[in-house]
């Protein structure tokens, strides 16, 4: 073969290599397989074909084309199946890419493939899995940290050994089209020195997908960690607000126990019937209609403490009830609406809740008719200065928990007017019970 026609196809192999494993690597459905501890007989054939068939095209497309060499990707992808699929699946895929060649008359291309899986195969189960994912395309750097951890303590180094097995066997392939050039088709010329060449980019080649693919098992790594310290952090929230809100409430049924008897026994049998939802297995998101039938129970409680004093007004939007809410989100503002608005006036006041779509968002809304918030207090300040001026940590966790939820696609906002009461509202995104169930489970 030409040298240059040589040259210019190890180029364009670094290049179709890099373009196949983005490609897959953009599917979900691939990184599903990819990432998947567990895989069954069927989930590793369906991977091994994820991997193979664009290769296959590839070798197809160099004994239709004149001079298009670099398709051909035959040896480096059995490498990688059975580096990461095993052998089995990797003696499959070899049988599958050397199918047209066999159609070009290159009779040694089935066996050849196979012994490259059974090789490559055995060498993935002897090894760490990491070992294989941490396999770097960049050879001198891994020769570098190589020498000089040789030099210090010397050792049988992984990678070392995975990419002179690759380089070991590239030369392999090259001699033995020299002497079979009909039967068996790898790059390879009349001058040695283009061959070391080819030898030493074969580990380069394989070395591409799988530091593609393992920066997207590192990615998924890191989301997996990004939810575990949300759904803790969440969980520490929602411990925060319930004993904040049990206190609150023993501490006004111990104030009629000896007053209102029979009133305090309807607060202690609601104040159960609130305590049982709590104790059971709770989702961070339920239906608003859910989160509704909790706030009644709050409601009960203190309409049965303060009598008429106390109205409650709803305005819900029927469309609104089945959109899911975070758990819990709305009886810390009313819990606020009652004890700093309206427990302070001698003639109580109104609660009002309400719910309407705005656009493609939930509009809830909390408001009373109390003293609302003095002059001078800035209830624009952070969640720790409103917990600091005696709001209560009922608008601070609110707060919070909006914020871990959505970040910056929900708004929550409090307008408040000296004697004429204040107003929480609450902006997220929509979103229905199964679709937030898919999103969990992604």
């Amino acid at each position: 073969m030409d040298p240059k026609l040589i040259l210019i196809s190890l180029l364009v192999e670094l290049g179709v290599a890099a373009a196949v494993a983005s490609s897959l690597a953009r599917s979900w459905r691939f990184k599903r397989l990819l990432l998947r501890e567990n895989r069954s007989g069927a989930d590793t054939l369906r991977l091994m074909a994820w991997m193979i068939v664009p290769l296959m095209l590839g070798v197809l497309v160099r004994v239709r084309v004149p001079n298009f060499l670099a398709a051909d990707l035959s040896f480096q992808a059995t490498v990688i199946v059975s580096l990461i699929l095993g052998p089995g699946a990797g003696a499959l895929g070899g049988l599958l890419l050397a199918l047209p060649a066999l159609g070009h008359h290159e009779w040694l291309a089935p066996f050849v493939n196979v012994a490259v899986a059974a090789l490559f195969g055995a060498y993935g189960r002897l090894v760490d899995r990491e070992a294989i994912w941490d396999f770097t395309p960049l050879i001198d750097l891994s020769l570098y940290r190589w020498v000089r951890r040789t030099m210090s303590r010397p050792h049988l180094d992984r990678q070392i050994t995975l990419l002179g097995l690759i380089t070991a066997v590239q030369f392999g392939l090259t001699v033995i089209a020299h002497f079979y050039p009909r039967q068996y088709f790898t790059l390879h010329s009349k001058q040695w020195g283009i061959d070391i060449l080819v030898c030493v980019c074969a580990p380069v080649v394989v070395g591409i997908p799988l530091k593609i693919w393992s920066a997207v098992r590192i990615e998924q790594k890191l989301e997996e960690q990004s939810r575990l310290l949300l759904e803790a952090r969440l969980d520490a929230l929602q411990r925060q607000i319930n004993p904040h809100f049990l206190f609150n409430t023993l501490n006004s049924i111990s104030s009629l126990i000896r007053s209102k008897p029979e009133l305090a026994r309807q607060m202690i049998v609601k104040l159960g019937n609130i305590l049982r939802a709590l104790l059971r297995e709770r989702e961070a998101f339920v239906p608003l209609s859910e989160e509704l039938a909790f706030t009644d129970d709050y409601l009960g409680i203190e309409v049965v403490r303060f009598g008429e004093k106390l109205r409650v007004v709803k305005e819900i939007a029927p469309e609104t009830l089945e959109i899911v809410v975070p758990t819990m989100l709305l009886q810390p503002l009313i819990e606020n609406s009652i004890k700093h608005g309206l427990e302070p006036r001698i003639n109580g006041g109104t609660v009002t809740l309400r719910s309407r779509l705005v656009g493609e968002k939930l509009l809830l809304e909390v408001e009373d008719d109390g003293v609302g918030v003095e002059p001078g207090r800035d209830i624009t300040a952070p969640t720790s200065g409103l917990v600091r001026e005696g709001f209560g940590i009922g608008m601070s966790n609110v707060r919070e928990r909006m914020q871990v939820l959505y970040g910056d696609d929900a708004v929550v906002d409090m307008v408040s007017r000296p004697g004429r009461g204040t107003k929480v509202s609450l902006l997220m995104p929509v979103a229905d019970a199964m679709s937030q169930t898919a999103q969990a489970s992604r």
